[in-house]
This record gives C-alpha cells, structure tokens and sequence, in this order.
C-alpha cells in the first residue's frame, strides 16, 4: 500500500503518516519548499515538494498512491489575506479530489474539523447530523473548512471514493506550530494563565486521532464524514488537569466573555494590525469560545471501531514534548506528578 499524505510536518498530519508507516506502508508525502521538516525527519518516506495551490504539482505527486490522506489546512484564527486560506483550504481540497480521481487513487480520506459542525452556547453536544449552516461559521479558518467539506462531501455522495473525517481538538506530541490548543499547554507552563472564561472543548488523544484516520481508510462510507473526538471538558476542567499534573496552580479568576473580547479588539488591532504579527487573542476565538464545542464521537465508535480515550495520557506526552523541544525556558520546567 502507498499512501499520499498532506500536512505530514504538521501535527495531525505527522501521527497519521507515523501510523501508517508502523502498518507498513510505503509513504509519499507532500512537502511545501517553505516548509519545517523536523516532524518527518525520522520517517522512512519519499518527499514530493509541491503545493495546495498548484494543481499540478498534486497530480504529479499523487501517481501511483493508492491512498490519499488530506490532512493539511491553513489553520489560523488571524490572517491579514483570507483570500490566501480560502486558496488553500477550498480549492486546494478541490484540486486534490480532482487529482485524485485523474490519477486512479483508491480512497481520499479528507480531515475536515468539528469546527464545521453545530454548536450552541449551552453546551448540546453535536453530532454528524447536527442543524448547521454556513451562517454559522464564525471567521475565515471556520468558513473555508466548511466550504472544503462540503465539496468533499458532495464527491463522495456523488460516486467518488472520499470520505470526511473531524478531529475535534487534538492533544499530545509534535505539536510544533503549536496549535490553539498547544498553546494552552505551552502558556500553563510558562505561568501565563492567570484566568479562565467560561468556554469547553472536545479534548482528544492525537494517536487516537490518527487511527481514527486508519479506520476510516479501511471501513468508512463514501460522502460520510466521522467526528474523532475524545472527552468534553471546559476550559476550567483542562486546566485543572495541567494542575494536577504539574503541580502548578490553576487559574480560579474567571473572566466574563465582554472582558475577553475587549483584550482580543485591542490585541488584534496593535498586534495584528499595527505590528503586523499574529495576536495572542482574536475577536473569532472569543467569539467561538461563547459556544462549548462538546461533541460525540459515537458514530465513529459504532461504526469504525474508533475509541474515546482518557486525555490524561495525551496531556502528559505533551507537556513533555514542549519542556523537551526547548518551548519552555529551562528554569520554568517542571517535574510531572505521578509521572
């Protein structure tokens, strides 16, 4: 079996082609000439630079794959040219599915993301099935996700082989943007959490997640899409998991959602807009965090044989991976209880 893979530097990415390689395939992966390779180096894995914005770059590095797992994304909750996101994530699906088809590939599994299912603010857990629209989506990385999904949807409902996949939030090693969620990992650690609000999400094991991949490979129904998911835990509950694993304080001050988006307009106008870097805190992600993502991973479960598994685990292989790979100042490490 060999397989194609986008995204492989990234974090998601990585553990799927890691998991594909201990199954024995043979790995093609995508590789922007821009991009970090640390999350690859030790793969055994033939490289094919090219780019989601350049249709033919894909076909030609697709041919002969049986396989395609299309995990890479713009993922950012700040961009100053959205035009550039949509490019990638929208009509970069779309060419990949294209190619897909044109060069005899078995299956295209595309990793979507539950930000693309229906969340309400008092915490209803979503499902596959759950009412949403695209008037739902709120920013850029949102909008363009929903936008691709649906496009892949529709190829597999229409006679293509693909299927969709939706992480909810991955946890664990080679976070190495890192992530949303990373960073609040990385900021606990670095004592720059001295607050909370009042938000949740779907914290998962990434190495379940990439499974989950593996699965839907093997048993998933074309135009279906599977949330991969893991516990429902807000924001307070994550954060009193660092606590207890660490040893460090958790924030008890929680701050009211206007606050929060007062810090995010002023973060993203002289950060963002001034400054010209990317904003600690955004209006979108306040905005977001008014809904708990919680979600459900039953179909997935039922279907695919995927597990929701404990975040401890992961949350603990992640603190260790950040304090080792230098994201923690060596004087603010910490020793994990019950390590």
């Amino acid at each position: 079996m060999k397989a194609f893979i986008t995204g492989a530097t990234g974090f998601v990415g990585s553990h799927v082609a890691r998991a594909l390689a201990v199954r024995g395939a043979e790995l093609r992966l995508l590789v922007r000439s821009t991009s970090r390779t640390d999350n690859i180096a030790d793969l055994r894995a033939e490289v094919a630079t090219g780019d989601l914005r350049d249709p033919e770059s894909l076909k030609k590095a697709m041919a002969g794959c049986d396989f395609v797992f299309h995990v890479a994304a713009d993922y950012r909750l700040w961009v100053r040219d959205p035009e550039q996101m949509y490019r990638s994530n929208v009509e970069g699906t779309r060419a990949i599915i294209r190619a897909a088809q044109e060069t005899g590939v078995r299956r295209v599994i595309y990793t979507s993301s539950v930000a693309t299912m229906g969340f309400t603010r008092d915490g209803h857990i979503a499902r596959e099935d759950s009412p949403v629209s695209i008037r739902d989506m709120v920013g850029h990385y949102k909008r363009s996700k929903f936008m691709a999904e649906q496009i892949a949807l529709e190829a597999g409902q229409n006679g293509a082989n693909v299927v969709v996949v939706n992480p909810t939030t991955p946890i664990g090693e080679y976070d190495i943007k890192p992530t949303p969620t990373g960073r609040i990992v990385v900021d606990f650690l670095k004592r720059k959490f001295p607050a909370y609000v009042d938000t949740g999400l779907n914290l998962a094991d990434v190495k379940e997640v990439a499974r989950g991949h593996l699965l839907a490979m093997e048993k998933a129904r074309p135009g279906e899409r599977y949330i991969l998911g893991g516990q429902n835990l807000t924001l307070k509950q994550i954060l009193d998991k660092l606590a207890g694993l660490t040893g460090l304080p958790s924030p008890t001050m929680k701050v009211p959602h206007a606050v929060a988006m007062g810090f995010a307009v002023f973060d993203q106008f002289f950060t963002g807009t001034i400054m010209g870097k990317e904003p600690r805190a955004t209006i979108d992600a306040v905005k977001m965090g008014r809904k708990k993502m919680f979600a459900s991973s039953a179909k997935a479960e039922h279907e695919l044989g995927y597990k929701v598994l404990p975040v401890e685990n992961a949350l603990r292989r992640a603190i260790d991976w950040f304090q080792t790979h230098g994201y923690i100042e060596a004087e603010g490490q910490v020793a994990m209880v019950n390590a």
